[in-house]
């Protein structure tokens, strides 16, 4: 189904076309939320993988950064051309083998084990309560591979309507957790972790930089509520077309726009990335 058109907001919004050459040919990476920017219905499209690789063949840092957990994530880790895929809304990085088989992953957490410990137990029972207490709520399916959050379902196996995610996400921030809602779920935790954070953190892991020292250098894609802290920080944030979902719901927009949807939406922002280097 294809998304409703996007709001005239020619200040705020713009075609990908409108994207200066000049600062397209200095960036450095990019960072790519996953669920309905690189994929569609869970699985990453051929055409946004080969973006992927595209991008890491020109030099470019890649790493993807979702809501989803760590146990989803692994499988792709080692299969995808990326740096590091950062899970659970920034608490999590998870690394590509580095024995040269691609059997091994290697964990880096932002928590220390007694945090997460003690958080996951006080999670657990928010989890109770919103599946006791909001009709039709309940957890992810891949709620299983969580290490640091909770997700409820919205709209990949379940709908609920606004009203019901709107119980949820209160429910969650008056337990005082983060709350934020992707295209798919709602994500809940505790910790100061956020994809922005997640990002920060990410860079200095790796390459031992400064990620607000070269904001610049970086594009984001995204197309839901929970990348508006990235589209709001990034100069360079791209939103592919589906974004328009959420466009009534995000205080902050990204500054382009794919024609595209998904996985086309991504490759048509990388290949605007490589046509100006």
């Amino acid at each position: 189904m294809s998304s409703p058109p996007l709001p005239a907001s020619p200040h705020h919004l713009l075609p990908l076309a409108r994207w200066p050459a000049d600062a397209r040919a200095t960036l450095t990476g990019v960072f790519t939320d996953i669920d309905d920017t690189l994929t569609t219905d869970g699985a990453i499209t051929p055409d946004a993988l080969q973006a992927l690789a595209d991008l890491k063949a020109a030099g470019l840092a890649v790493v993807a950064i979702t809501g989803r957990p760590v146990g989803w994530s692994l499988p792709f880790v080692n299969s995808w051309p990326v740096d590091a895929i950062v899970a659970e809304n920034g608490a999590v990085a998870l690394l590509p083998a580095t024995d040269g088989n691609g059997d091994g992953v290697e964990k880096r957490y932002q928590q220390d084990a007694a945090t997460r410990a003690a958080n996951f137990a006080r999670m657990q029972a928010v989890l109770t309560r919103i599946e006791s207490e909001i009709p039709g709520a309940g957890r992810a399916t891949d709620s299983p591979g969580r290490e640091t959050d909770i997700a409820i379902d919205h709209s990949e196996f379940v709908t609920l309507d606004e009203a019901t995610i709107a119980r949820v996400v209160a429910l969650m921030r008056g337990e005082g957790m983060h709350a934020t809602v992707s295209s798919i779920h709602i994500n809940g935790w505790y910790g100061d972790n956020d994809k922005l954070e997640g990002a920060r953190w990410i860079v200095r892991e790796l390459w031992g930089r400064t990620l607000d020292d070269e904001m610049d250098r970086w594009a984001y894609v995204g197309d839901s509520t929970n990348d508006q802290l990235m589209f709001r920080s990034f100069a360079h944030s791209i939103g592919v077309a589906n974004v328009a979902r959420f466009v009534p719901q995000l205080e902050h927009l990204p500054r382009y726009v794919t024609q595209g949807e998904r996985g086309t939406g991504f490759a048509q922002a990388a290949h605007a990335v490589l046509s100006a280097r």
